[in-house]
This record gives C-alpha cells, structure tokens and sequence, in this order.
C-alpha cells in the first residue's frame, strides 16, 4: 500500500505522453459530428438517445485526465504487458495505457462501432500501434478472446455499470490473472447494483488489497499480503 501511494498515486513527474494525449482530448470536445450509438451498458446518464456528438461523447464518457494519468503511472510502474480494457469509448485512456509501455499490448473492447472507429484515429494520430481494437458486445467477444492469452496483467472495467455483468467479467478475467495482476473498476459507487459489485469483488478469497478511489476501485492479488485489507482514499 505504501509503495502503491508513494511510487504511483503521489507520483507528480509529467510525461510528455500527458500532453500529446490530451490535446487529443481537446480536439474531441470540439468535434460536432454526430455517430449512432449501439449501448450494450446500462447507458449515459447525459444522453439516452442513440445519435451522440463526439464533443458530447467526450465531455460526459471519458475518464477525467487525472485518472487516465494515474492508469499511465500504474503501467508505467508495475509494467503491465498484456491489458485488457472493457470500454473503449474515444480511446483516450487506451492511449494512457498504451503509451506508459510500448513493449505491452492493449486489447480493448467497444461496442459502438462509430465510437471504435474514432477511437482508431486517434491511436494512429498519436502512433500508437500496441492496441487492438476488439467491437461488439463483451458478453459475446471478451471470453473469445481471453482464450488467446497467456494471463492478463491489467484490467480495466468501464462498459457496463451493472452488478452482474460486472462480477461475470471479473471472474473471467480472475481466470487470467496471477498475483501480480491488478484489475481497475470504474465508477464503483454508480449505483446500488455497482457498489454491490464491488462489495462481493472485495471478498474474494483471492482478493488481498483493494482500494477505493471514489470513482474507480483498484485490486490487488499480492500473495505476500497475508491479511486483506480494504482502503478508502480521496483522490
């Protein structure tokens, strides 16, 4: 835990990867076209319509700079190769993953096709050429998939903000993890349902840290930590 707050969440150095990702950013919440959407989630809570602006897309469905920094950090530190992530959107935390570690490889996972097609833009845009782009519903694409890799080293799960889709792609990735794997779930307190979630993710015997950010959880399989233990910190 402490070399966790020390060594990646209080790690204040900017990396140049910081500023070429984020003018992308910048660039999406000014780009007025309009996509069709096809929602496997529990949907936005902005906009329940099916035709979305990238700009709307952008302001509303990526993860807060702060956070997509913190992902680059914690590849960039633990040195994560094989990543998985459930939700690609515009691709902007794909990118932080990516680009903290250009020996790793990320596959992400989308099931708007318009969305995935942006979101291969701009990985070209910023020549990043260590992610796959996987499309459709992760009920019907995530297990294909894991059956071609050897582990998974990181997961992030941002697609679907309900208690069982979420603990059903947790166990099957718990499937592909060892003791250094680290899984990331995001917006943990969304609902009832994820707080549930998180709640039964938290204890799994094969759960020994977890940590609550507020809006995303993080956990841990250290074998070293003989007793769980459970953090809540303001980030």
């Amino acid at each position: 835990m402490f070399d966790f707050i020390t060594n990646v969440l209080n790690d204040g150095r900017h990396f140049y990867s910081y500023d070429t990702i984020e003018n992308i950013r910048q660039r999406l919440c000014q780009d007025n076209e309009i996509l069709t959407i096809e929602d496997y989630g529990a949907g936005s809570v902005v906009s329940k319509t099916n035709q979305r602006k990238v700009s709307s897309i952008a302001k509303s469905a990526l993860k807060p700079r702060k956070f997509g920094q913190l992902m680059f950090r914690i590849v960039n530190y633990y040195k994560t190769t094989a990543m998985i992530e459930l939700g690609t959107s515009l691709g902007i935390t794909s990118s932080y993953l990516a680009s903290a570690n250009v020996n790793g490889h990320v596959y992400t996972f989308e099931g708007a096709k318009q969305v995935a097609e942006i979101a291969k833009q701009n990985f070209n845009k910023l020549s990043l050429y260590n992610i796959t782009v996987i499309e459709g519903d992760f009920d019907e694409t995530l297990q294909k998939h894991l059956k071609l890799l050897k582990q998974v080293d990181l997961a992030f799960v941002d697609g679907n903000h309900r208690k069982e889709p979420t603990l059903n792609y947790f166990h099957q990735l718990l499937e592909k993890a060892d003791e250094y794997s680290i899984f990331i779930f995001d917006d943990i307190h969304w609902s009832k349902g994820m707080e549930e979630a998180w709640a039964e993710i938290q204890q799994h015997p094969a759960v020994t840290l977890t940590i609550d950010l507020f809006f995303i959880g993080l956990v841990f399989f250290r074998k070293e930590q003989k007793v769980p233990q459970h953090f809540v910190i303001r980030f």
